[in-house]
């Protein structure tokens, strides 16, 4: 079994100053690393023999400070002898590579060996995991800054006794030791975080001889909870209870304190002091929102779980696209822009942000892998529209919360009935392994009942 503990430490002012150079060296690594994997590339597959292809100027030790053997050294190694005795040269990639040139880059910066092998060791490895993520069909690995770069991991030489933990070339430190790490378990890793109000570090445990949560299989699934997510109420479930959304950053009081203090910071002269004191403090209201958040999320997971029910039903939504911005329009005559909704989509943009879907969904599956439960995600297309006595779908089913029927005029309320369709879609695919439902598909029909726009 693997788990992460996350505790707040306790630096001195030396130890403090030391974790920030460190944090600012490996971003420079981490950029230095990217950029060589890129100019190697460009030089190898764009350019081909070419340094520069203005110039026409052919690629040799003189001219060109790429090497055209591998990103950083030669791709081709003799580590293994076959049965035979013959050397077995295996190729290598361009993190080990990297991670082979690492005391040559100590040795050219000297300041680079103030900082943990395993530390420099695991910021190849990100890279490396940024590439396995852009393979995997994501986004392309970038440059980082100081805003999106504030971690570093270490991986030997961890101890803790009592409320002190031991971390190499930095020595005992103090921390806020909230919770007993169970007897059994190993520490495997340490990230050590800077976050707005400190420096926390998330220690990375395990013990083999406990297995990992299992979730049941579906075909023992008998009851299953519908949930349906939405603003006005943050959870509709189907057992008609709702769950409330506080709203932690879209409230009135939050929303003032936040734009007094963005003022604040506007009217103070760019670089100054004072104007780093005052983002220190709204970044410091903008982890305590987060914080809020993430406390009531985990408890209206637990709410959710202890539900006597075998499984969990979730819309699986596509959140990154329902923040997408809305499309340009142009006039063809005049080709002028015209209004496309995007200042009245900012405000709807911001809830759905404030709500957290992807983290409360999470925060489920992950409750609910640990009590054996299934979490089934389910397609929530015209769940809210859909009406559950006919199976009549029309977008003016709809009027705000209310649902009716305009082809048999069932009356209910429509998140709610949302949440009892998600169920026995999710019922549909227990039992035949389909997300479509079992009732007769019906044929979407226009109405003149003209719907009612609501804030």
């Amino acid at each position: 079994m693997l788990t992460n503990y996350v505790y707040k430490l306790r630096p001195n002012a030396t130890q403090s100053t030391k974790m920030s150079n460190w944090v600012d060296m490996l971003r420079s690594h981490y950029n230095w690393c990217l950029n060589d994997r890129l100019t190697q590339y460009a030089q190898q597959f764009i350019m081909g023999e070419y340094c520069d292809i203005r110039t026409k100027a052919e690629a040799c030790p003189l001219t060109c400070f790429v090497s055209k053997n591998g990103a950083t050294g030669e791709p081709w190694k003799e580590s293994k002898i076959d049965k035979k005795g013959n050397p077995v040269n295996p190729r290598r990639n361009a993190g080990m590579i990297q991670d082979a040139a690492l005391p040559e880059l100590k040795k050219a910066r000297p300041w680079f060996a103030g900082i943990d092998s395993t530390a420099l060791q695991q910021n190849i490895k990100r890279l490396d995991k940024a590439y396995e993520n852009f393979f995997d069909g994501r986004g392309f690995p970038k440059f980082k800054n100081r805003s999106n770069f504030t971690s570093f991991t270490m991986t030997m030489g961890i101890k803790i006794q009592k409320n002190k933990i031991y971390l190499p070339k930095l020595g005992w430190m103090r921390f806020y030791h909230s919770r007993q790490i169970p007897d059994g378990f190993t520490i495997k890793a340490a990230t050590i975080r800077k976050r707005q109000d400190g420096w926390y570090i998330s220690l990375r445990i395990e013990d083999k001889t406990i297995p990992d949560y299992v979730s049941s299989p579906l075909t023992n699934v008998k009851s299953i909870l519908g949930c349906d997510l939405g603003l006005t109420k943050l959870v509709h479930l189907s057992d008609n209870s709702q769950i409330d959304n506080p709203r932690f950053a879209t409230n009135k009081k939050t929303r003032r304190t936040l734009k007094l203090r963005q003022r604040r910071i506007s009217r103070k002269v760019k670089g100054s002091v004072n104007r780093k004191k005052e983002t220190k403090k709204i970044g410091r209201l903008h982890k305590k929102i987060a914080d809020k958040r993430q406390a009531r999320e985990w408890k209206v997971a637990n709410k959710i779980i202890s539900r006597n029910v075998d499984a969990i039903a979730i819309e699986d939504l596509n959140v990154s696209g329902m923040m997408r911005r809305c499309k340009v329009k142009v006039d063809s005559t005049t080709g002028r822009f015209l209004s496309n909704g995007q200042s009245r989509k900012k405000a709807l943009n911001r809830s759905i942000s404030d709500a957290s879907w992807s983290d409360l969904t999470l925060k489920i599956e992950y409750l609910a892998a640990k009590q054996g439960k299934v979490v089934i995600k389910v397609n929530p297309k015209h769940s809210s529209q859909e009406c559950r006595n006919c199976g009549h779908v029309d977008k003016s089913n709809r009027d705000g919360e209310k649902f009716i029927c305009v082809k048999c005029g069932h009356m209910t309320h429509a998140d709610i009935g949302a949440a009892k369709t998600i169920r026995d879609r999710a019922f549909d695919m227990v039992r035949g392994d389909s997300a479509k439902p079992k009732r007769p598909k019906q044929r979407k029909e226009k109405s003149t009942r003209t719907p009612v726009q609501t804030c």
